[in-house]
């Protein structure tokens, strides 16, 4: 047997791994969805300035991607964003809404809408550890 190491993998190779890793797993769990989905902020001439990008899979739904400008902080708009991504994964009948942040970014903003710690991956280096943060359902 040999390993390979590399750099560059064609997605065909990523198929040959999840393949027959999925077979395997759906003996031993009910087949799961993969639903992607987007929020966009638009400006009046419909430029998208940011938004929140996520995907439903495994019963939770999780947000991959927040961003709101500067410019617009401050306003609601990022509290609203995770407030219809909520609402989705509610009307989904998720579990709940997960997701990490650097503690560079967001996690107290997360934690003033209910979301609760559940790990914590440091990297070296002053407010660079990766918050793993979930908000349940029940």
């Amino acid at each position: 047997m040999i390993i390979e190491y590399c750099a560059a993998p064609r997605p065909e190779e990523r198929e040959a791994i999840l393949r027959p890793l999925v077979e395997f797993n759906r003996h031993a769990a009910p087949p799961s969805r993969s639903e992607p989905f987007a929020f966009f902020l638009k400006n009046e001439r419909g430029e998208t300035l940011g938004g929140l990008w996520g995907d439903i899979f495994h019963e939770w739904l999780y947000v991959d991607l927040l961003y709101v400008p500067e410019t617009l902080r401050g306003g609601g708009q990022g509290a609203e964003l995770m407030r219809r991504a909520e609402a989705l994964a509610r009307e989904k009948g998720c579990a709940g809404v997960w997701l990490y942040t650097f503690g560079f970014q967001a996690p107290d903003f997360y934690r003033r809408l209910g979301y609760e710690c559940f790990g914590e991956l440091p990297v070296p280096g002053e407010h660079r550890t990766r918050y793993f943060l979930k908000k349940p359902f029940a």
